[in-house]
Protein backbone atom coordinates (compact mmCIF):
# COMPACT_ATOMS: atom_id res chain seq x y z
CA UNK A 1 0.00 0.00 0.00
CA UNK A 2 1.29 3.81 -0.45
CA UNK A 3 1.66 5.53 2.20
CA UNK A 4 -0.72 8.47 3.30
CA UNK A 5 1.04 11.24 2.05
CA UNK A 6 -0.26 10.28 -0.82
CA UNK A 7 -3.87 9.75 -0.62
CA UNK A 8 -5.05 13.35 0.13
CA UNK A 9 -4.62 14.64 -3.08
CA UNK A 10 -6.27 11.87 -4.40
CA UNK A 11 -9.22 12.29 -2.10
CA UNK A 12 -9.52 16.04 -2.67
CA UNK A 13 -9.65 15.30 -6.38
CA UNK A 14 -12.66 12.80 -5.74
CA UNK A 15 -14.42 15.58 -3.74
CA UNK A 16 -13.98 18.59 -6.51
CA UNK A 17 -15.02 16.14 -9.07
CA UNK A 18 -18.36 15.35 -6.54
CA UNK A 19 -55.80 15.41 13.53
CA UNK A 20 -53.78 15.94 17.21
CA UNK A 21 -53.24 12.46 18.43
CA UNK A 22 -52.12 12.69 22.04
CA UNK A 23 -50.49 16.37 20.74
CA UNK A 24 -51.24 19.77 19.76
CA UNK A 25 -51.19 20.54 16.67
CA UNK A 26 -48.08 23.03 16.33
CA UNK A 27 -49.26 26.67 14.73
CA UNK A 28 -47.08 29.83 14.03
CA UNK A 29 -45.66 31.65 11.20
CA UNK A 30 -42.01 30.39 11.65
CA UNK A 31 -40.49 27.41 13.71
CA UNK A 32 -40.52 27.08 17.48
CA UNK A 33 -37.00 25.78 18.77
CA UNK A 34 -36.86 24.37 22.63
CA UNK A 35 -35.06 27.24 24.56
CA UNK A 36 -32.78 24.61 26.20
CA UNK A 37 -31.28 23.07 23.30
CA UNK A 38 -27.48 23.85 22.86
CA UNK A 39 -27.54 23.64 19.53
CA UNK A 40 -29.50 25.99 17.03
CA UNK A 41 -30.35 25.92 13.47
CA UNK A 42 -28.03 27.81 11.08
CA UNK A 43 -29.29 30.33 8.62
CA UNK A 44 -30.38 28.67 5.58
CA UNK A 45 -28.14 31.15 4.09
CA UNK A 46 -25.53 29.37 5.57
CA UNK A 47 -26.37 26.33 3.03
CA UNK A 48 -23.72 26.51 -0.16
CA UNK A 49 -25.86 25.70 -2.70
CA UNK A 50 -25.42 26.05 -6.67
CA UNK A 51 -26.47 28.66 -8.69
CA UNK A 52 -29.89 28.93 -8.73
CA UNK A 53 -30.98 27.21 -5.67
CA UNK A 54 -31.76 28.44 -2.20
CA UNK A 55 -32.60 26.33 0.69
CA UNK A 56 -34.98 27.50 3.74
CA UNK A 57 -36.51 25.68 7.01
CA UNK A 58 -39.57 23.94 7.00
CA UNK A 59 -39.37 22.95 10.81
CA UNK A 60 -37.64 22.74 13.73
CA UNK A 61 -37.58 20.64 17.18
CA UNK A 62 -38.52 17.78 15.50
CA UNK A 63 -36.39 15.43 17.72
CA UNK A 64 -33.77 12.70 15.98
CA UNK A 65 -35.56 13.43 12.24
CA UNK A 66 -34.47 10.29 9.65
CA UNK A 67 -36.41 9.02 7.05
CA UNK A 68 -39.38 10.92 5.56
CA UNK A 69 -42.23 10.94 3.14
CA UNK A 70 -43.83 12.83 1.04
CA UNK A 71 -47.63 13.17 -0.45
CA UNK A 72 -49.11 14.30 -3.58
CA UNK A 73 -50.57 17.00 -1.63
CA UNK A 74 -47.59 18.42 0.45
CA UNK A 75 -48.08 16.75 3.53
CA UNK A 76 -44.90 15.24 4.90
CA UNK A 77 -44.33 11.77 7.71
CA UNK A 78 -41.08 12.11 9.69
CA UNK A 79 -39.65 9.14 10.96
CA UNK A 80 -37.88 9.35 14.53
CA UNK A 81 -35.26 7.25 15.82
CA UNK A 82 -36.53 8.26 19.47
CA UNK A 83 -39.61 9.51 20.84
CA UNK A 84 -40.69 12.74 21.28
CA UNK A 85 -43.81 13.26 23.30
CA UNK A 86 -44.22 9.34 23.44
CA UNK A 87 -44.17 9.15 19.56
CA UNK A 88 -42.00 8.03 16.30
CA UNK A 89 -43.78 9.74 13.63
CA UNK A 90 -45.06 13.08 12.86
CA UNK A 91 -47.08 14.57 10.07
CA UNK A 92 -46.36 17.76 9.10
CA UNK A 93 -48.85 20.23 7.53
CA UNK A 94 -48.30 23.97 6.36
CA UNK A 95 -51.89 24.85 6.22
CA UNK A 96 -51.45 28.57 5.27
CA UNK A 97 -48.67 27.67 1.69
CA UNK A 98 -45.95 29.51 3.68
CA UNK A 99 -43.50 27.17 3.48
CA UNK A 100 -43.47 26.45 7.28
CA UNK A 101 -44.93 23.41 8.68
CA UNK A 102 -47.83 24.80 10.97
CA UNK A 103 -49.43 21.40 12.21
CA UNK A 104 -47.75 18.69 13.84
CA UNK A 105 -49.50 15.24 14.27
CA UNK A 106 -48.10 12.68 16.10
CA UNK A 107 -48.30 8.68 16.69
CA UNK A 108 -46.94 5.69 16.86
CA UNK A 109 -45.30 4.62 19.96
CA UNK A 110 -42.30 3.23 18.54
CA UNK A 111 -38.88 4.44 17.36
CA UNK A 112 -37.30 3.87 14.54
CA UNK A 113 -35.49 4.90 11.01
CA UNK A 114 -37.67 3.52 8.31
CA UNK A 115 -40.52 5.12 6.90
CA UNK A 116 -41.96 5.18 2.82
CA UNK A 117 -45.58 5.71 0.99
CA UNK A 118 -46.90 3.50 -1.64
CA UNK A 119 -49.61 1.94 -2.89
CA UNK A 120 -51.59 3.43 -0.73
CA UNK A 121 -49.90 2.74 2.26
CA UNK A 122 -47.34 4.64 4.63
CA UNK A 123 -45.10 2.03 5.38
CA UNK A 124 -42.68 2.63 8.51
CA UNK A 125 -39.89 0.71 10.94
CA UNK A 126 -39.24 0.54 14.57
CA UNK A 127 -35.44 -1.21 15.33
CA UNK A 128 -37.20 -4.89 14.91
CA UNK A 129 -40.13 -4.72 12.20
CA UNK A 130 -42.22 -3.17 9.91
CA UNK A 131 -45.71 -1.55 10.36
CA UNK A 132 -48.29 -0.41 7.45
CA UNK A 133 -50.89 2.24 7.44
CA UNK A 134 -53.98 2.26 5.45
CA UNK A 135 -54.32 5.97 3.88
CA UNK A 136 -57.74 7.55 2.53
CA UNK A 137 -57.87 9.50 -0.43
CA UNK A 138 -55.83 12.11 0.78
CA UNK A 139 -52.76 10.45 1.66
CA UNK A 140 -53.92 10.53 5.08
CA UNK A 141 -53.54 7.60 7.98
CA UNK A 142 -57.14 6.72 8.52
CA UNK A 143 -56.41 4.98 11.89
CA UNK A 144 -52.64 6.10 13.21
CA UNK A 145 -53.51 3.93 16.48
CA UNK A 146 -54.34 0.73 14.93
CA UNK A 147 -51.16 0.19 12.45
CA UNK A 148 -51.10 -3.49 10.40
CA UNK A 149 -47.99 -5.25 11.62
CA UNK A 150 -45.84 -6.92 8.72
CA UNK A 151 -42.87 -8.25 9.83
CA UNK A 152 -41.72 -8.72 13.31
CA UNK A 153 -38.11 -10.21 15.29
CA UNK A 154 -35.51 -9.01 13.03
CA UNK A 155 -32.30 -8.91 14.64
CA UNK A 156 -31.34 -6.13 17.14
CA UNK A 157 -28.59 -5.53 18.86
CA UNK A 158 -26.70 -2.19 20.30
CA UNK A 159 -25.07 -0.70 17.44
CA UNK A 160 -26.50 -0.09 14.23
CA UNK A 161 -29.83 -1.06 14.97
CA UNK A 162 -31.75 1.07 11.78
CA UNK A 163 -33.89 -0.84 9.67
CA UNK A 164 -34.45 1.18 6.43
CA UNK A 165 -37.00 0.16 4.26
CA UNK A 166 -38.13 0.59 0.28
CA UNK A 167 -40.68 -1.05 -1.27
CA UNK A 168 -40.79 -2.14 -5.16
CA UNK A 169 -43.78 -2.16 -7.58
CA UNK A 170 -44.53 -6.27 -7.11
CA UNK A 171 -45.49 -5.26 -3.48
CA UNK A 172 -42.31 -6.38 -2.18
CA UNK A 173 -40.63 -4.79 0.43
CA UNK A 174 -36.89 -4.60 1.12
CA UNK A 175 -35.05 -3.93 4.61
CA UNK A 176 -31.96 -3.69 6.01
CA UNK A 177 -30.42 -5.56 9.02
CA UNK A 178 -27.03 -4.22 9.99
CA UNK A 179 -24.63 -6.27 11.27
CA UNK A 180 -23.56 -5.47 14.94
CA UNK A 181 -19.86 -6.34 14.53
CA UNK A 182 -17.84 -4.21 12.56
CA UNK A 183 -15.31 -6.92 10.91
CA UNK A 184 -17.01 -10.38 12.34
CA UNK A 185 -13.99 -10.61 14.15
CA UNK A 186 -13.79 -13.11 17.55
CA UNK A 187 -13.67 -11.05 21.06
CA UNK A 188 -10.71 -9.25 21.77
CA UNK A 189 -8.77 -10.56 18.41
CA UNK A 190 -7.92 -9.68 15.07
CA UNK A 191 -8.89 -12.97 13.55
CA UNK A 192 -11.74 -12.93 11.42
CA UNK A 193 -14.85 -15.69 11.84
CA UNK A 194 -15.14 -18.11 9.26
CA UNK A 195 -17.29 -18.25 8.09
CA UNK A 196 -18.99 -15.24 9.53
CA UNK A 197 -22.58 -16.56 11.23
CA UNK A 198 -23.60 -13.02 11.49
CA UNK A 199 -24.51 -13.56 7.53
CA UNK A 200 -27.58 -15.72 8.22
CA UNK A 201 -29.34 -12.90 9.86
CA UNK A 202 -27.66 -9.60 9.18
CA UNK A 203 -25.62 -7.79 7.46
CA UNK A 204 -27.39 -7.87 4.20
CA UNK A 205 -31.19 -6.77 2.59
CA UNK A 206 -34.08 -9.12 3.19
CA UNK A 207 -37.50 -8.88 1.42
CA UNK A 208 -40.65 -9.51 2.71
CA UNK A 209 -44.48 -9.53 0.96
CA UNK A 210 -45.63 -5.90 1.95
CA UNK A 211 -49.30 -6.83 1.79
CA UNK A 212 -48.97 -9.99 4.10
CA UNK A 213 -49.41 -9.19 7.98
CA UNK A 214 -47.82 -10.80 10.75
CA UNK A 215 -44.63 -12.39 8.98
CA UNK A 216 -41.52 -13.37 10.76
CA UNK A 217 -37.91 -13.02 10.35
CA UNK A 218 -37.99 -16.49 8.65
CA UNK A 219 -40.66 -15.70 6.14
CA UNK A 220 -38.46 -13.29 4.72
CA UNK A 221 -35.66 -13.68 2.00
CA UNK A 222 -32.53 -12.96 2.46
CA UNK A 223 -31.96 -10.84 -1.01
CA UNK A 224 -28.38 -9.34 -1.03
CA UNK A 225 -25.66 -10.24 1.32
CA UNK A 226 -22.45 -9.16 2.54
CA UNK A 227 -23.59 -5.66 3.30
CA UNK A 228 -22.02 -4.17 6.64
CA UNK A 229 -24.61 -1.47 6.95
CA UNK A 230 -26.99 0.14 4.93
CA UNK A 231 -28.73 3.16 5.86
CA UNK A 232 -29.41 4.37 2.43
CA UNK A 233 -31.05 2.84 0.14
CA UNK A 234 -34.39 3.64 -2.63
CA UNK A 235 -35.76 1.86 -5.57
CA UNK A 236 -34.31 2.51 -8.69
CA UNK A 237 -37.47 3.48 -11.34
CA UNK A 238 -35.77 4.13 -14.07
CA UNK A 239 -33.70 1.01 -13.65
CA UNK A 240 -36.22 -0.86 -11.44
CA UNK A 241 -33.70 -2.00 -8.84
CA UNK A 242 -33.18 -1.29 -5.47
CA UNK A 243 -29.70 0.39 -4.98
CA UNK A 244 -28.06 0.81 -1.50
CA UNK A 245 -25.48 2.91 0.21
CA UNK A 246 -22.95 0.88 2.57
CA UNK A 247 -21.48 2.15 5.55
CA UNK A 248 -17.60 1.02 5.46
CA UNK A 249 -16.25 -0.86 8.25
CA UNK A 250 -13.58 0.53 10.58
CA UNK A 251 -9.90 -0.05 12.91
CA UNK A 252 -7.82 -1.08 9.93
CA UNK A 253 -4.43 -0.28 12.50
CA UNK A 254 -5.60 -1.77 15.77
CA UNK A 255 -4.58 -5.16 15.09
CA UNK A 256 -2.77 -4.81 11.83
CA UNK A 257 -0.21 -1.68 12.20
CA UNK A 258 2.18 -3.76 10.23
CA UNK A 259 -0.10 -3.17 7.39
CA UNK A 260 -1.91 0.29 8.02
CA UNK A 261 -0.80 3.38 9.68
CA UNK A 262 -3.36 5.05 11.68
CA UNK A 263 -3.92 7.88 8.98
CA UNK A 264 -4.78 4.70 6.17
CA UNK A 265 -7.12 3.27 8.55
CA UNK A 266 -8.47 6.92 8.79
CA UNK A 267 -9.11 7.06 5.27
CA UNK A 268 -10.53 3.40 4.53
CA UNK A 269 -12.25 1.80 3.32
CA UNK A 270 -14.56 3.79 0.84
CA UNK A 271 -18.10 3.86 1.59
CA UNK A 272 -19.95 2.46 -1.34
CA UNK A 273 -22.93 2.50 -3.74
CA UNK A 274 -24.28 -0.65 -5.08
CA UNK A 275 -27.15 -1.80 -7.26
CA UNK A 276 -28.44 -5.11 -5.91
CA UNK A 277 -30.30 -8.38 -7.12
CA UNK A 278 -31.25 -11.37 -5.77
CA UNK A 279 -28.52 -13.48 -4.61
CA UNK A 280 -25.87 -10.71 -4.56
CA UNK A 281 -22.76 -10.80 -2.23
CA UNK A 282 -21.14 -7.34 -1.82
CA UNK A 283 -18.39 -9.19 0.51
CA UNK A 284 -18.39 -7.99 4.00
CA UNK A 285 -16.54 -9.12 5.81
CA UNK A 286 -14.38 -11.10 3.70
CA UNK A 287 -13.41 -7.90 1.29
CA UNK A 288 -13.79 -3.54 0.98
CA UNK A 289 -13.49 -1.55 -1.38
CA UNK A 290 -10.71 0.92 -1.48
CA UNK A 291 -11.24 4.08 -3.35
CA UNK A 292 -7.79 4.93 -3.89
CA UNK A 293 -6.58 1.66 -5.39
CA UNK A 294 -9.87 1.54 -6.45
CA UNK A 295 -9.89 -2.36 -5.90
CA UNK A 296 -11.67 -5.01 -3.75
CA UNK A 297 -9.09 -5.71 -1.10
CA UNK A 298 -9.10 -8.68 1.01
CA UNK A 299 -9.60 -8.16 4.94
CA UNK A 300 -6.60 -8.36 6.94
CA UNK A 301 -8.47 -10.53 9.10
CA UNK A 302 -9.40 -13.16 6.36
CA UNK A 303 -5.30 -13.05 5.30
CA UNK A 304 -5.40 -9.70 3.50
CA UNK A 305 -2.51 -7.01 3.83
CA UNK A 306 -3.88 -4.34 2.70
CA UNK A 307 -2.42 -5.38 -1.34
CA UNK A 308 -4.03 -8.74 -2.03
CA UNK A 309 -7.10 -8.43 -3.72
CA UNK A 310 -9.92 -10.67 -3.33
CA UNK A 311 -13.73 -10.78 -3.98
CA UNK A 312 -13.91 -11.92 -7.64
CA UNK A 313 -17.74 -13.70 -7.13
CA UNK A 314 -18.99 -10.27 -5.31
CA UNK A 315 -20.54 -7.48 -7.05
CA UNK A 316 -18.25 -3.89 -7.43
CA UNK A 317 -19.44 -0.71 -5.90
CA UNK A 318 -20.77 1.88 -8.23
CA UNK A 319 -19.71 4.90 -7.00
CA UNK A 320 -17.35 4.96 -4.12
CA UNK A 321 -17.26 7.82 -1.08
CA UNK A 322 -14.38 8.78 1.37
CA UNK A 323 -14.60 6.43 4.77
CA UNK A 324 -16.54 7.38 7.24
CA UNK A 325 -19.05 10.04 5.63
CA UNK A 326 -22.04 7.78 6.75
CA UNK A 327 -23.95 7.91 3.89
CA UNK A 328 -27.52 8.07 5.50
CA UNK A 329 -30.50 9.02 2.79
CA UNK A 330 -30.59 7.96 -0.85
CA UNK A 331 -33.06 9.72 -3.13
CA UNK A 332 -33.60 9.58 -6.85
CA UNK A 333 -34.48 11.95 -8.73
CA UNK A 334 -37.88 11.94 -10.36
CA UNK A 335 -39.08 15.24 -10.67
CA UNK A 336 -38.78 18.02 -13.64
CA UNK A 337 -38.43 21.66 -11.21
CA UNK A 338 -34.80 21.29 -10.99
CA UNK A 339 -31.85 21.37 -14.24
CA UNK A 340 -31.79 18.93 -16.49
CA UNK A 341 -28.11 17.44 -14.93
CA UNK A 342 -30.43 16.57 -11.80
CA UNK A 343 -32.96 14.63 -13.31
CA UNK A 344 -33.39 10.94 -12.78
CA UNK A 345 -30.35 11.43 -10.48
CA UNK A 346 -28.96 10.04 -7.35
CA UNK A 347 -29.02 12.94 -4.36
CA UNK A 348 -27.39 11.25 -1.33
CA UNK A 349 -26.80 12.77 2.51
CA UNK A 350 -24.05 12.37 4.21
CA UNK A 351 -24.33 11.95 7.92
CA UNK A 352 -21.14 11.93 9.10
CA UNK A 353 -17.62 13.73 7.93
CA UNK A 354 -13.97 12.20 6.59
CA UNK A 355 -11.55 12.90 9.68
CA UNK A 356 -9.11 12.87 7.08
CA UNK A 357 -10.61 15.65 4.65
CA UNK A 358 -12.69 17.14 6.91
CA UNK A 359 -15.26 17.37 4.76
CA UNK A 360 -18.85 16.28 5.37
CA UNK A 361 -22.40 16.63 6.59
CA UNK A 362 -23.19 17.76 3.59
CA UNK A 363 -25.68 16.30 0.51
CA UNK A 364 -24.19 15.00 -2.73
CA UNK A 365 -25.29 14.18 -5.82
CA UNK A 366 -24.27 11.71 -8.75
CA UNK A 367 -25.61 11.95 -12.14
CA UNK A 368 -27.42 9.19 -14.12
CA UNK A 369 -28.16 7.70 -17.33
CA UNK A 370 -30.26 4.54 -18.33
CA UNK A 371 -30.71 3.29 -14.34
CA UNK A 372 -26.79 3.96 -14.30
CA UNK A 373 -24.38 6.61 -12.82
CA UNK A 374 -23.37 8.65 -15.32
CA UNK A 375 -20.54 11.07 -13.92
CA UNK A 376 -18.64 11.20 -10.70
CA UNK A 377 -19.61 11.95 -7.66
CA UNK A 378 -20.15 15.53 -6.26
CA UNK A 379 -21.04 18.19 -3.67
CA UNK A 380 -24.80 19.79 -3.94
CA UNK A 381 -25.37 21.17 -0.57
CA UNK A 382 -23.07 21.96 2.04
CA UNK A 383 -21.89 23.62 5.25
CA UNK A 384 -24.95 21.94 7.49
CA UNK A 385 -22.28 21.58 10.25
CA UNK A 386 -22.45 25.34 10.81
CA UNK A 387 -18.84 25.17 11.66
CA UNK A 388 -15.35 25.02 10.43
CA UNK A 389 -14.56 21.12 10.16
CA UNK A 390 -10.85 21.96 9.64
CA UNK A 391 -10.97 24.92 13.14
CA UNK A 392 -14.10 24.24 14.33
CA UNK A 393 -15.20 27.09 16.48
CA UNK A 394 -17.89 25.06 17.97
CA UNK A 395 -20.37 22.03 17.70
CA UNK A 396 -21.44 20.44 14.73
CA UNK A 397 -24.99 21.85 14.26
CA UNK A 398 -27.16 19.39 11.64
CA UNK A 399 -26.66 15.80 10.73
CA UNK A 400 -28.69 15.17 7.57
CA UNK A 401 -29.82 12.25 7.18
CA UNK A 402 -33.20 11.69 4.86
CA UNK A 403 -34.33 12.50 1.82
CA UNK A 404 -37.32 13.40 0.09
CA UNK A 405 -39.13 14.96 -3.30
CA UNK A 406 -41.73 17.11 -2.64
CA UNK A 407 -44.84 17.47 -4.99
CA UNK A 408 -43.18 20.87 -6.48
CA UNK A 409 -40.06 19.14 -7.22
CA UNK A 410 -38.26 20.68 -4.13
CA UNK A 411 -36.11 18.54 -1.93
CA UNK A 412 -36.06 18.12 1.58
CA UNK A 413 -33.34 17.02 3.73
CA UNK A 414 -34.01 15.79 7.26
CA UNK A 415 -31.55 16.26 10.51
CA UNK A 416 -31.70 14.11 13.16
CA UNK A 417 -29.09 16.27 15.59
CA UNK A 418 -31.07 19.78 16.18
CA UNK A 419 -34.53 18.23 14.41
CA UNK A 420 -34.71 20.69 11.55
CA UNK A 421 -36.07 20.22 8.07
CA UNK A 422 -34.73 22.11 5.65
CA UNK A 423 -36.39 22.17 2.16
CA UNK A 424 -34.13 23.51 -1.30
CA UNK A 425 -35.41 24.78 -3.92
CA UNK A 426 -34.81 25.71 -7.56
CA UNK A 427 -35.25 28.90 -9.16
CA UNK A 428 -34.40 29.33 -13.33
CA UNK A 429 -32.01 32.80 -14.28
CA UNK A 430 -35.17 33.96 -15.98
CA UNK A 431 -36.79 33.84 -12.70
CA UNK A 432 -39.36 31.70 -13.04
CA UNK A 433 -40.22 28.54 -11.44
CA UNK A 434 -40.81 24.73 -12.83
CA UNK A 435 -43.07 22.21 -12.11
CA UNK A 436 -42.43 19.01 -11.04
CA UNK A 437 -44.69 15.85 -10.25
CA UNK A 438 -45.22 14.54 -7.44
CA UNK A 439 -43.15 11.62 -5.22
CA UNK A 440 -43.97 9.41 -2.50
CA UNK A 441 -39.69 8.60 -2.03
CA UNK A 442 -38.83 8.57 1.44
Amino acid sequence: MTNSSGRLPALLAMLVATTCLGTPPHHGKTPVRSTGSRHKAISPAEIKLPTGFSASIVAEDLGPARHIAITRTGDIYVKLSKLKDGKGIYRLRDTDKDGVADERTGFGDYPGTGIYLKNGFLYASSNSGIYRYKLNEKEEVINPEQPEQIVSGLRVKTRDQSKSIAVDNQNNIYVNIASDNDACREAGTGKGMMPCPLLDSAAGIWQFNANKPNQAFADGVRYATGLKNVVGLDWNPKSNSLFVLQHGRGQFHDFYPQYYTPQQSAELPAETMYEVHKGDDAGWPYVYYDHIQKKKILAPEYGGDGKKTGGEKTITPLAAFPAHMGPNGLLFYTGTAFPEKYRNGAFIAFHAQSASLHKGYLVGFIPFKNGKPAGKWEIFADNFAGTDLVKPTGPVQHRPCGLAQGPDGSLYVTDDLNGTLFRIAYKSPAGGVKSASASGKK
